[in-house]
């Protein structure tokens, strides 16, 4: 079923998703839309529900109330259409390092059923796109963590997904690793007009490739909009994104610390080396 909620333009049309595990209410009442060739984020600790929302639009859980579409397919009604527009990149590893980087991408021509003839083509202009055609034939474990990365990325795109969603893409990355990532990002937005939705907690990440963000906290968002919005909008004009965080985040908190001490401890932690 496609999108009856009427927002022109919308490629991601989210309605009051809720999501429970036993007594703990993951994602509660959370709103939100993307448009076509947006780069939205979802920000936040671990913890905060960013990764139990983007489950369920790509079908993963379903939703305990709410609904969701994703390019025009309804994630309650239409699990299977949502599946063949998006591509997605999780957490954790989604490669054989037992292959190369050719047969990792070959497998998945297979698996999103591109036709024979156009499968060897598609996985060398992948290869070539993501920088890893030098290390097309060797095995995926002599990579490093970018290019692992970069290959994950361009094995979730090979279909040319309209939506791609991305759960922490450059955690436990080295600074120019993740660099490199944003860069490939970047150029899949400019070049491709892909649609983009991710999470993360790195904020310089957000401000760097997002043109919209919805900060969570504790299952809900606190607040969302351009980065220059939030922080008008925070009273903080010159300030980063970490300080306009915790200033929303922290109706969502308790008396006596949290969230906002641990983004405060991170920063003192960065200042200090």
């Amino acid at each position: 079923m496609t999108s009856d909620f009427g927002g022109a333009g919308w490629t991601v049309e989210v309605r009051g998703l809720r999501k429970r595990f036993g007594e703990v209410c993951a994602v509660d009442g959370v709103d939100f839309a993307v448009a076509k060739g947006e780069c939205f984020g979802l920000l936040g600790p671990n913890g905060a529900g960013k990764s139990t929302t983007i489950k369920m639009l790509i079908t993963l859980l379903r939703p305990d109330e709410g609904e969701a579409f994703v390019a025009g397919y309804s994630v309650r009604r239409a699990a299977g259409r949502v599946r063949g527009a998006i591509g997605y990149v999780p957490q954790m590893l989604s490669v054989d390092a037992t292959l190369t980087g050719y047969e990792n991408l070959l497998l998945f021509s297979r698996f999103f059923g591109l036709p024979r003839r156009v499968r060897r083509e598609r996985v060398e202009e992948t290869l070539e796109s993501m920088g890893l055609a030098e290390a097309a034939h060797r095995p995926v474990r002599t990579y490093s963590g970018g290019m692992i990365r970069r290959l994950e990325i361009g094995q979730a795109v090979m279909h040319r997904p309209k939506v791609l969603f991305l759960d922490e893409p450059t955690v436990g990355l080295d600074p120019v690793a993740r660099q490199g990532v944003w860069d490939h990002i970047r150029r899949l937005q400019q070049e491709e007009g892909m649609t983009v939705v991710m999470t993360t907690h790195y904020m310089e990440e957000a401000e760097s490739l997002c043109h919209r963000v919805a900060m969570m906290s504790r299952g809900r968002i606190a607040a969302q909009g351009t980065p220059e919005e939030l922080r008008v909008a925070a009273g903080k004009p010159e300030g980063t994104l970490e300080d306009v965080f915790v200033h929303y985040a922290g109706a969502f908190e308790e008396q006596g610390g949290g969230m906002r001490d641990v983004l405060r401890s991170r920063r003192t932690a960065r200042r200090l080396g």
